[in-house]
């Protein structure tokens, strides 16, 4: 078992009578299975226009209800609940006595399977272990195509379908309303998506955020790279043998298949 402390996460505390409720009518996945049970659910919360504001874990340890968030995101995704909260019976307060352990092999007890991929191993959420990263999780994305906030995951930018959410198990077309479903919803009925994530080969390395293109013509942006491959959001239909980046060369290789 290989595990660390994750540094660029924030956890938060959620209390009182209303807080599976009020979660479940503003994020993407369905997190009622948490009120009866420990566990954890990948998520996200979507402006009105359905696009990314930040991506989540939630989670019951048995103990406590917590939000797991990326670091750099989670002062306003907090701001932006407390909007919603209204007269519900709800207090969501950041926590510094917590942290998130992440890991490989088996899972540690009160550890949780990570339910984006099994390549991603688990989480567990107590003290912190005390040892420096070591895990090339990079690799293990772009292997993957598991797409990181802030990385490429853009707030008020993305569209999470695009972004391979449904195949990671972030969202759920049964549990009802939530804060940009509408949208949501009609980008799953559409026949296919035009554009989204992809892996590719690149002949060097890239500047992350540098423009694809093919014969003039734009096709896209290079991610995260890890030897010699990386995550790609690209215009399918304008995929060709002749993409290059910022001189390099670029491959399509695969793209989302959910």
């Amino acid at each position: 078992m290989i595990g660390e402390t994750a540094t660029n996460r924030h956890l938060a505390t959620v209390t009182g009578k209303d807080a599976i409720t009020f979660l479940q009518g503003l994020l993407t996945n369905d997190v009622l299975p948490l009120g009866q049970a420990p566990g954890l659910v990948w998520t996200a919360f979507l402006s009105p226009q359905g696009k990314y504001l930040a991506d989540l874990f939630v989670v019951n340890t048995g103990a406590a209800l917590l939000l797991d968030l990326p670091a750099g995101l989670a002062e306003d995704v907090l701001k932006r609940l407390s909007m919603y909260r209204l007269r519900a019976d709800v207090q969501i307060t950041p926590t510094t006595d917590l942290f998130v352990t992440r890991g490989l092999g088996g899972s540690p007890e009160g550890g949780f399977a990570d339910p984006r991929h099994p390549a991603l191993g688990w989480r567990r959420y107590g003290t912190a272990c005390g040892t420096p990263p070591r895990i090339d999780w990079d690799s293990l994305r772009v292997a993957n195509l598991i797409p990181e906030a802030t990385v490429e995951l853009i707030p008020n930018d993305s569209y999470i379908l695009e972004w391979g959410f449904e195949r990671l198990h972030g969202v759920d077309f049964r549990k009802g309303c939530y804060v940009g479903q509408e949208v949501t919803a009609r980008m799953k009925h559409k026949t296919e998506l035009r554009k989204g994530i992809a892996r590719v080969l690149v002949s060097g390395p890239i500047e992350i955020g540098t423009e694809i293109t093919a014969e003039g013509k734009a096709v896209g942006h290079v991610f995260t790279q890890s030897g010699g491959q990386a995550i790609a959001y690209l215009r399918y239909d304008r995929v060709s043998d002749t993409m290059t980046a910022g001189g390099a060369a670029v491959m399509f290789l695969e793209k989302n298949d959910a």
